[in-house]
């Protein structure tokens, strides 16, 4: 629930300003009770899902009981790979009564990045992304510089003294490993420091297996189609592969074309239900992507990104296509009246 900032949990810039990871383990344990039934709300990922993870061994013994629930069907092959591999407990909050848990807390997100959380009043918000609005709850702990909500929870669990088991630290050094891209985004010492933490004690051919798992087998047709598709100028790679189960299968591809020599721009677009999703990379010295994005479709579609890498939706009935099938030609045609 979005309200006036609560006097008791201050914050300046999204992040509150508690001394300590002890002071703030405290404050957060201070929430609860013996005989509270947790509720965990997450946009499940792999970041939310080790931070849920990590608060569920962080109040055992604490409270009555920890659920974790997600709004959000688990699509991603990656993680559907973490969840079933490392045997997370997961209900869908559409199957719950939020009014029978006691307390609430949210996650790796904040109340206005879904319309269902909205509806909740959470009485813990703990997140790593840009404080969008005031809230009033219990405890907030906002970080936006940090790199992984993963980090902070590490931090959490360290001022605790509790060592995090094989699959809990497994957990958290994938999530954080993704949600850094391997450092490679804006990241801050502190999840550096958390990393090597975690480093001899996750179990790393665990995550290489889940990092590996992101393509169907039914889905290497799609190669097939890119590739027989694929046009080539100027540095620039175009292929347009047509509908695609998940728009997934258009990163994937797009990334593997990126890893070719001589190629400045790639561009993958498909169909996925009534839109058109088009995946950018380039290699993020003097271009930028996301702009790129935003300049060839920002106007009929959404669209954006960071330096590196972007995408763009666009309802079909926006491209005016009549009866033609949109077209790898096309793609080229639209990108490159923008680029010259």
């Amino acid at each position: 629930m979005v309200k006036k900032r609560n006097k008791c949990c201050p914050a300046v810039g999204g992040q509150n300003v508690h001394k300590s990871a002890k002071e703030r383990l405290q404050r957060f344990w201070g929430v609860f009770d013996k005989e509270d039934d947790v509720l965990v709300c997450i946009n499940a990922d792999p970041d939310a899902l080790a931070c849920a993870l990590a608060i569920k061994r962080l109040l055992r013994y604490r409270v009555k009981s920890v659920i974790i629930a997600h709004p959000n069907e688990i699509r991603r092959l990656n993680n559907v790979a973490m969840v079933e591999r490392l045997k997370i407990p997961l209900e869908r909050l559409n199957n719950l009564k939020v009014k029978d848990y006691s307390k609430k807390i949210l996650v790796d997100s904040q109340p206005t990045h879904l319309p269902v959380f909205e509806k909740i009043d959470f009485n813990v918000i703990i997140d790593h992304h840009p404080l969008v609005a005031e809230y009033q709850t219990q405890f907030v702990d906002i970080r936006p510089q940090y790199g992984a909500c993963s980090t902070m929870l590490v931090e959490y669990l360290r001022a605790a003294r509790m060592k995090p088991s094989v699959v809990l630290a497994t957990a958290l050094f994938y999530a954080i490993k993704v949600d850094t891209q391997d450092f490679a985004k804006q990241s801050e010492l502190a999840d550096g420091i958390s990393f090597r933490y975690l480093f001899n004690i996750a179990n790393r051919n665990l995550v290489k297996k889940i990092e590996l798992t992101d393509l169907r087998r039914s889905e290497l047709k799609y190669f097939n189609i890119g590739l027989a598709e694929l046009k080539y100028s100027k540095g620039r790679f175009y292929s347009h592969v047509g509908r695609v189960r998940s728009p997934d299968v258009l990163v994937i591809l797009a990334d593997f074309l990126n890893h070719v020599d001589e190629t400045d721009w790639v561009m993958v677009s498909g169909i996925h239900g009534e839109k058109l999703v088009v995946i950018f990379r380039c290699d993020g010295y003097r271009k930028n992507a996301g702009k790129m994005a935003e300049r060839i479709f920002g106007a009929i579609g959404s669209a954006g990104g960071h330096k590196e890498s972007a995408r763009a939706e666009v309802p079909l009935k926006n491209l005016s296509l009549g009866d033609k099938e949109f077209t790898t030609l096309m793609l080229k045609r639209l990108a490159t009246r923008h680029m010259t």
